[in-house]
């Protein structure tokens, strides 16, 4: 399994699960245990793995922790996995739909390595794609061009990165966030580790680019730029019925 993903500690309680038992933590635990049991399957090999594609052709809707098993199956040196896999699942666990006819696959691939870095700059790559040849040629978003961004568009990027990051980052949490601090950008920044005191966070050496980040660091894309655009997509029709 590439270093890039991080994955949680053994299970609490249970130094030697069984085969039963860890299937059971996986489909009804909480939410904690459910990622540590989908770890602890992976490490029993095919009769392990053979679970976990058992609960993928069920569960595939269920966000994060089938995010999980995807990507614990992706990284199996099993080739059994990877045919089961190429099958079921060619573009991962989240519906890549587009009303623009653009291709998600590159961010999928990226995000489901917990290549969040490259994964933030392909991101932006696709909403400037959203926004036409003017926003392509600058390589950023002006506020005004993101209301026109389309709803299933920003669902399938948000999809991705909530999928693909525990639950933990996308535009959605961001959005959450925001509103508990009553809109107040000056304490969502902290919250978010994209400020100290008056000190903004550097790109990208200061950023955090794995799942130790705290929940919303993440994606990071055309918000650099000001208030105003952020301001607009978390403002976005997308949130507004999730």
């Amino acid at each position: 399994m590439p270093e890039s993903i991080n994955v949680p500690a053994p299970l609490d309680n249970m130094t030697h699960p069984t085969l039963e038992e860890l299937e059971a933590q996986l489909t009804a635990g909480n939410e904690k245990k459910r990622f540590q049991a989908a770890l602890a399957l992976a490490e029993l090999g095919a009769a392990g793995t053979n679970v976990l594609q058992s609960f993928l052709l069920q569960h595939s809707a269920e966000g994060a922790i089938a995010g999980r098993c995807y990507e614990l199956l992706l990284h199996s040196e099993i080739p059994e996995s990877q045919a089961f896999l190429a099958q079921h699942f060619p573009d991962g666990v989240v519906p890549l739909l587009s009303e623009a006819g653009i291709d998600y696959r590159p961010l999928q691939q990226l995000l489901a390595a917990h290549n969040f870095l490259e994964g933030d700059r392909l991101t932006l790559q696709k909403l400037c794609e959203l926004s036409g040849a003017a926003a392509m040629k600058r390589k950023w978003l002006y506020f005004s061009e993101v209301e026109s961004l389309p709803i299933t568009d920003l669902h399938t990027i948000n999809q991705l990165w909530l999928v693909h990051s525990e639950g933990k980052f996308g535009f959605s949490v961001q959005r959450q966030l925001w509103l508990s601090v009553g809109k107040n950008w000056e304490a969502l920044w902290p919250k978010i580790k994209w400020k100290s005191g008056k000190t903004w966070t550097r790109y990208p050496g200061e950023f955090i680019w794995d799942l130790s980040a705290p929940r919303g660091h993440l994606p990071l894309s055309n918000q650099l730029r000001g208030v105003q655009t952020i301001n607009a997509l978390l403002s976005h029709p997308a949130w507004l019925a999730s």
